[in-house]
């Protein structure tokens, strides 16, 4: 650690507090997220879910982390330094985002999700605080409470702040799957369009009330599954009709309406896969754009190509009609000498690992009135 000087603390979570600092010998600024809790062998530190999990992504919308450090028991994690979360940026906003800013970040956002997903984890702690931005670029943060998909339950049942929890969880199922990130993005994305959240529940019972206060209480039809884990709870649901979401949103297109509607529904299988999500209408002007050709020059030499799904020969379920689709575009990047870079050394007695692979950054800023 001595190779870097902290600056200022910037975020103070559960887990760790982390700090703008900068590299002493390069002049780089990073984040350095300092954890609570001592750690006494790097097995300890690599059987960590956030390092365990996220050592095999490699994904420009998700934040890199550059270097493990143990140190006196210590443990550090240097991550690339990112300017605010979108959180700071709605904080106090008074005039609305454009939709166009809106589309890019969820864009964004769901490509490092369907990566993230086909890569086998999820996230289960999505909301404003833990997406990053720089400009224009967002990456998704704290996979401290990420999951492997193919894990064998039980699974914790409190995960994620609570304007952002879907209802299963809610409701205390632990059969839970990647679609509780889809209902997250939901409830974010119409914040981001309102500049307000769109489920402030004060405690679990009035979140869910707030939740049939938008989209009407669920039905055998809609969500039969969720009607079975409230009577084995002795709980059940307000009868409320629900409104429309443009009512909630007037600023809103049919398309955003028609996505925030169908990644906040009850039945998790009815909500769209983060691949399905970007073949929604809402992102027919969208375009991904591989990390290699984003620089102005090779964009006007080489121009960008639709996003089509995340990995080749995968078969996409599409629940959209979207006309400008491509051939299925591969993210599955390691490196270019197609190896998983890992390189472990030692330097003035301290171990550490250098990830050249990114990994999120640690966990921010939390509203405690969200949970």
């Amino acid at each position: 650690m001595e190779r870097y000087e902290l600056i200022k603390e910037v975020g103070d979570g559960s887990f760790g507090s982390v700090w703008r600092a900068i590299n002493k010998q390069t002049g780089e600024v990073v984040a350095i997220k300092i954890m609570k809790k001592n750690y006494y062998s790097w097995e300890e530190c690599l059987n960590l879910r956030e390092v365990k999990s996220l050592r095999q992504m490699n994904h420009p919308n998700i934040v890199k982390l550059k270097e493990v450090i143990r140190e006196s028991d210590i443990l550090y994690f240097v991550f690339e330094y990112m300017e605010c979360n979108l959180y700071q940026l709605m904080e106090h906003r008074e005039k609305m985002f454009s939709e166009g800013e809106v589309r890019n970040w969820c864009f964004q956002v769901f490509q490092g999700l369907a990566y993230m997903h086909q890569h086998g984890y999820f996230h289960r702690d999505l909301k404003p605080e833990n997406l990053l931005v720089n400009k224009d670029i967002i990456k998704i943060a704290d996979l401290g409470l990420a999951r492997e998909i193919s894990s064998e339950p039980p699974y914790t049942d409190y995960v994620s702040t609570r304007w952002y929890r879907a209802p299963e969880v809610l409701l205390q199922s632990y059969l839970y799957s990647s679609k509780v990130d889809m209902w997250a993005m939901g409830a974010i994305m119409a914040e981001l369009l309102s500049l307000r959240p769109l489920f402030p529940g004060a405690n679990e019972a009035d979140e869910i009330y707030k939740i049939c206060g938008v989209i009407g209480s669920p039905t055998i039809e809609s969500w039969a599954d969720g009607l079975k884990l409230a009577r084995d709870i002795n709980y059940e649901f307000p009868q409320l009709a629900g409104v429309h979401l443009s009512a909630l949103i007037p600023s809103a297109s049919d398309d955003a309406i028609s996505l925030i509607r169908s990644l906040c529904s009850w039945d998790p299988c009815k909500r769209p896969t983060a691949a399905e999500a970007l073949q929604h209408p809402f992102f027919q002007t969208c375009f991904y754009v591989p990390p290699s050709l984003r620089t102005r020059a090779a964009l006007d030499q080489q121009g960008v190509r639709r996003y089509s799904s995340m990995l080749p020969n995968s078969k996409l379920t599409n629940n959209f009609s979207s006309p400008k689709l491509h051939p299925p575009l591969a993210l599955d990047t390691v490196n270019q000498n197609g190896s998983k870079n890992e390189n472990w050394i030692s330097e003035s007695g301290n171990f550490m690992l250098r990830a050249a692979q990114p990994i999120p950054t640690g966990r921010t800023f939390s509203r405690k009135v969200a949970g």
